[in-house]
């Protein structure tokens, strides 16, 4: 374990803002960990992983643990099933792409989603209509106040929407190591109906019966053609989440603007996608300076190269403003902000 020092953090956050880490540790193993959550720090512990679910405002004063934990074994299998052990330091595509090669299905919808598997469950990653909570058996997580290893199961993450148990009560407080996953061997449970998979599937000639691999293809295809490669262009994926209303803010919302699409979620809940909410307001394609809003889809902000994260986070205020002041409703960020 080696200690850096005045480290830019640039490449290790998909926005691409040049921030410095005074001091900076890379982890590649559990006992490097706790370890590291010995050494002096006045200023606290930040935790980072792939850096695809951050933004920041200024150079972080705390001490930068990069976890890099590398490494994915069978921890359980039979003839329909197979529990994956991922460690935190696994990139999410390549866990994908490593699933799809072994016949393993249940994650093909999750394909392309940026960042890495320890901190998929900290938001509960999701996308057409599959999140990383209807497969995940359990995690393992060090406490960062007694230096131990805690195993959550599934019901214990509390997951909700874009959200879990160490995003709310437990924020801070642990740091996940490992994360364990079923996945199906046979007969797999797919999902085409979210979106435009099922498009996609027909123009391929394959939408009766598609394979695990098929889907991942639709997705990832859909997803190059709506979202920008951070490698290209700086950003942090969806920047806002989609805003859940009651029935009665729906009713008067649905009332007004008959055309705007929606969801139902669960009893008089339901969905609205924010990027519709942000494109109503104008500003799809809109740019300020090097901070904009990506021209194919709303709901992500992008860094046109020289952009700080505090001219980022002027601008999403300012998408708030607009959106509560024409629609009434507040959409958040998905996005931890630093």
């Amino acid at each position: 374990m080696q200690i850096l020092e005045n480290i830019s953090l640039q490449r290790y956050n998909t926005f691409g803002i040049p921030v410095v880490a005074p001091r900076f540790v890379s982890i590649t193993n559990v006992d490097d960990l706790q370890k590291a959550l010995q050494l002096p720090a006045p200023d606290g512990f930040l935790i980072l992983g792939g850096g695809s679910n951050i933004l920041f405002t200024q150079n972080p004063k705390a001490l930068v643990l990069h976890i890099n934990i590398s490494g994915i074994s069978i921890v359980y299998e039979d003839e329909d099933k197979v529990h994956l052990q991922v460690m935190a330091g696994e990139n999410w595509h390549q866990l994908v792409l490593f699933a799809l090669q072994n016949q393993y299905g249940g994650i093909e919808n999750l394909s392309l989603i940026p960042g890495n598997a320890g901190t998929a469950p900290i938001q509960n990653i999701g996308a057409y209509g599959v999140e990383i909570k209807d497969v995940l058996v359990r995690c393992q997580a060090l406490s960062i106040q007694r230096g131990e290893l805690v195993e959550f199961s599934n019901s214990e993450c509390e997951f909700g929407y874009r959200t879990s148990i160490f995003k709310t009560r437990e924020k801070g407080n642990y740091i996940i190591t490992s994360i364990t996953l079923e996945l199906t061997k046979r007969n797999h449970r797919l999902k085409t109906s979210y979106g435009a998979i099922q498009q996609h599937l027909e123009q391929l000639g394959v939408a009766d019966r598609p394979t695990i691999q098929q889907i991942s293809e639709s997705v990832i295809a859909i997803r190059r053609s709506k979202l920008p490669d951070p490698q290209e262009l700086g950003n942090g994926g969806s920047f806002f989440k989609n805003p859940e209303v009651d029935q009665v803010q729906f009713e008067k919302f649905i009332s007004r603007h008959p055309e705007a699409p929606h969801f139902k979620v669960g009893i008089n809940r339901y969905k609205i996608p924010a990027g519709w909410l942000i494109e109503q307001c104008g500003f799809k394609g809109k740019r300020i300076g090097d901070a904009g809003v990506h021209n194919q889809q709303a709901l992500v902000l992008v860094n046109y190269g020289n952009a700080t994260g505090s001219e980022i986070v002027a601008l999403a205020e300012k998408i708030q403003q607009e959106v509560v002041n024409k629609f009434g409703i507040l959409i958040e960020p998905e996005v931890n902000i630093l």
